[in-house]
C-alpha cells in the first residue's frame, strides 16, 4: 500500500471537524496537525483524535507541518490569504467553499499555485450525491434530449443565533452574501451540467435577519448551453429547512432532485430510463469513525484526492480553474445590486 497522503487542517468549526473525521477514518490518508484560534476547541479535538499536534496560529502550523496537503476550513474571507500562505510554503491546498469571495482573489490563488507547482483543489462534495451522479449520467448520455430550463430552490431556515453568535456570518466583508454560503454548491452543479452563467438578473432583500447581506433572493440566469434558469434562495423559512432542490425540464423528461439537501429524487419521468426503485437513489447519512454527518460525501472528496496523489484511478477532483466558475457566476448574479 502507498504511503498515506497527509493533511494539516486549518479551522476546526463544523466543516473542519468533518474534515478531521474523514481524514482520520480513511486508511489512505493521515491527520498530521490541526489549527484553530479557539484553544479550547482545538485541544478538545486533539484529545479526540490521538493527541494530534495542534496550533492556534496558522503561521506556526505551516512552519512545522510536514503534511502533503493543507485544508482551509476557515471563514470565507480567510480562504485567499491562508491559501496563498500555504502555497508559498510549497503545500498543496484544499479549500472549502466558497473558493474565495471575488474572482480576482481566485485568480491570485490559481496563479500562485501554478507558480509554485502545487495543486489547488476546491471541495465540491455534492457532485457525489447519488441522485446528482445519476442525473449527470442521464445528461451526459443525452437521455433528456434538449434541455429547456432548470429551476433551483434553496429554501432554508437560519435562526437569529446563527448570525448573532458568529463573528463573521451576516457581514458583507466576511461572508459576502447568501449565495456564497447557502447556494454555491447548487450553482456549481448547474454550471457542471449546463455551462457558465453568461447572463443574470437578480433581486435581493433582507426581510427577517439583522444582517448586512440578503436573506431572500431570486435570479433569472442564462447558461452557455442556452438553458434558461431560475434560482430562489432564502434563510427565512419557518422553523427548519424546507427544501434544496433542482428541477430540470427537458425534451424527453423531467427530473426533480430534492430532499433537504439534494439527497433524494422527488420526481423522475425520463422517456428512455424509468427508475426501477426510487429508494435506491436516496443518500444515506455518512459515518466517519467518531463522527456521523448528513449525506455530505466529504469522504468521497478526500478519497478521490488520495487516489490522485497515489497515482490510482480517481473521478472528480475539482481544481482552481473549475472552482472559480461558481465565483464568476455569483459575481454576475450580484452585479448591479
Amino acid at each position: 500500500m502507498s504511503k498515506p497522503v497527509t493533511f494539516a487542517i486549518a479551522g476546526c468549526g463544523s466543516i473542519g471537524k468533518r474534515h478531521v473525521a474523514v481524514v482520520d477514518a480513511d486508511p489512505k490518508t493521515g491527520l498530521e496537525s490541526i489549527c484553530d484560534v479557539d484553544v479550547a476547541k482545538v485541544q478538545q479535538l486533539s484529545a479526540l483524535y490521538h493527541q494530534v499536534p495542534f496550533y492556534t496560529n496558522f503561521s506556526e502550523q505551516l512552519k512545522h507541518t510536514t503534511a502533503d496537503i493543507v485544508s482551509i476550513c476557515t471563514p470565507h474571507a480567510e480562504h485567499t490569504p491562508m491559501a496563498l500562505q500555504a502555497i508559498e510554503h510549497g503545500k498543496h491546498v484544499l479549500v472549502e467553499k466558497p473558493m474565495a469571495l471575488t474572482v480576482a482573489d481566485c485568480k491570485k490563488m490559481i496563479d500562485a499555485a501554478k507558480a509554485h507547482k502545487v495543486k489547488l483543489m476546491v471541495v465540491k462534495q455534492n457532485r457525489f450525491n447519488v441522485p446528482i451522479k445519476l442525473t449527470k449520467q442521464v445528461l451526459d448520455e443525452g437521455l433528456l434530449g434538449k434541455i429547456y430550463m432548470v429551476q433551483c430552490h434553496v429554501l432554508w431556515n437560519r435562526n437569529p443565533e446563527y448570525y448573532t453568535e458568529s463573528s463573521w456570518r451576516g457581514k458583507k466583508a466576511t461572508e459576502g452574501g447568501a449565495l456564497f454560503t447557502q447556494v454555491s454548491h447548487f450553482i456549481d452543479l448547474l454550471i457542471w451540467w449546463f455551462g457558465d452563467v453568461v447572463e443574470a438578473k437578480s433581486i435581493i432583500d433582507t426581510k427577517l435577519h439583522d444582517i448586512e447581506i440578503e436573506d431572500c433572493g431570486s435570479s433569472t440566469v442564462n447558461f452557455a448551453s442556452g438553458v434558461m434558469g431560475t434560482l430562489i434562495w432564502t434563510t427565512c423559512v419557518y422553523n427548519k429547512n424546507f427544501e434544496g432542490s433542482i428541477t430540470i425540464i427537458g425534451e424527453k423528461g423531467t427530473i426533480k432532485i430534492g430532499g433537504s439537501y439534494l439527497n433524494k429524487i422527488d420526481f423522475w419521468d425520463v422517456k428512455s430510463m424509468p427508475l426501477p426503485n426510487q429508494n435506491m437513489f436516496v443518500d444515506q447519512p455518512n459515518m466517519y469513525g467518531k463522527y456521523q454527518g448528513t449525506s455530505s460525501n466529504h469522504d468521497k472528496v478526500i478519497a478521490q484526492i488520495a487516489n490522485m496523489f497515489t497515482n490510482e484511478k480517481y473521478q472528480e477532483v475539482v481544481e482552481g480553474e473549475e472552482g472559480i466558475k461558481s465565483i464568476e457566476a455569483i459575481e454576475r448574479m450580484y452585479q448591479f445590486l
